[in-house]
């Protein structure tokens, strides 16, 4: 049997950790992401592909620091041609988006769309054009957001991507202020559902609670279920901005933010965390105090410690409110 070509599993490995991108899994992406580029050099097209997924993410934490490394190192492709141009570009604008440099991303996302040829203009791989539109929306260019917002989402019909069409329909909510956007941001969640992609759910459930807000108090309960679920993924996959606007929405309908596990592990002393784990795990105080070598009351002081902290009352909350570390 013929071994693979090594620049076909370099591609297949970087499709995987797009995938996992995609998918709202911003945690294991990052790690395969460390672990394939440690494994040695790569071909142009999988090395800016995987710079520009890895910004993404760090941006989705609001790693505003090792974005910045992955643009600097994203510079080396900016001359080129065809797709590796478009991708670094595209990657750069929306870098130049989050620090509000909005006449560099305009720049960035024009030269995406210049590089790309008709064949490889897959708006979800490049969708340029909803960069273009958003920059334009926040230079107050409304006419041209929306008409770039429109011609993206008709770009996505062609490819059948439900991720693409959702992003396009999110992307269209929010540049054109004279559709209904309410609706429109329903059908992004009907078109997104089964998909298992959770960041962009979150990012569109969170959307569509602001809107809800601002349609008076018939709605609180559907948008307060949109803004928990959208807090629960973005606490345990640690995307701080998405956390942000959460809770800045929970705030104004009166509701207390819930802890995340950073958090909530922040708050613990390391006797304490060791504690928590291991009754997480189901362990009795006397097991605890077997395990750890301590008395059966220092086990009990530690858990009224880390109920007081964490807001419990026992240990029945424990493993849901520490997450993975049980």
């Amino acid at each position: 049997m013929q071994a693979p070509d090594a620049t076909e599993t370099d591609a297949t490995r970087v499709t995987a950790v797009i995938g996992l991108a995609r998918a709202g899994q911003v945690t294991e992406a990052l790690a395969e992401l460390d672990a394939l580029r440690a494994s040695g050099p790569l071909p142009p097209r999988e090395q800016v592909m995987l710079l520009a997924i890895g910004l993404e993410c760090r941006l989705a934490r609001g790693d505003v620091g090792d974005a910045l490394a992955l643009g600097e190192e994203l510079g080396d492709f900016l001359e080129a041609t065809g797709p590796v141009g478009a991708i670094a570009h595209h990657a750069r604008g929306e870098l130049a988006s989050a620090l509000n440099e909005l006449e560099s991303a305009l720049h960035h996302f024009e030269e995406a769309g210049r590089r790309i040829g008709p064949d490889d203009d897959d708006p979800e791989v490049l969708p340029w054009r909803a960069g273009l539109a958003l920059a334009s929306l926040r230079l107050g260019r409304r006419r041209d957001a929306a008409e770039l917002a429109l011609e993206h989402l008709g770009q996505t019909r062609p490819s059948g991507s439900a991720y693409a069409r959702a992003q396009a329909l999110r992307t269209l909510a929010t540049a054109d202020a004279a559709g209904d956007r309410v609706a429109l941001l329903r059908e992004a969640r009907a078109v997104i559902d089964g998909t298992g992609a959770r960041r962009l759910g979150a990012q569109i459930d969170t959307d569509l609670a602001g809107l809800l807000l601002l349609q008076g108090n018939t709605h609180e309960a559907e948008a307060l279920a949109l803004l928990r679920s959208a807090e629960e993924y973005a606490g345990r996959q640690e995307l701080w901005p998405l956390q942000g606007r959460v809770r800045r929405l929970l705030e104004r309908l009166g509701e207390t933010p819930r802890r995340v596990q950073g958090e909530a592990l922040a708050a613990l002393t390391m006797s304490e965390r060791k504690v928590a784990r291991l009754a997480a795990q189901g362990l009795t105080n006397r097991q605890i105090a077997e395990e750890l070598v301590v008395t059966v009351k220092a086990v009990e002081w530690h858990l009224s410690h880390v109920y007081r902290k964490l807001g419990i009352r026992s240990r029945t909350r424990l493993a849901a409110t520490l997450g993975s570390l049980g």
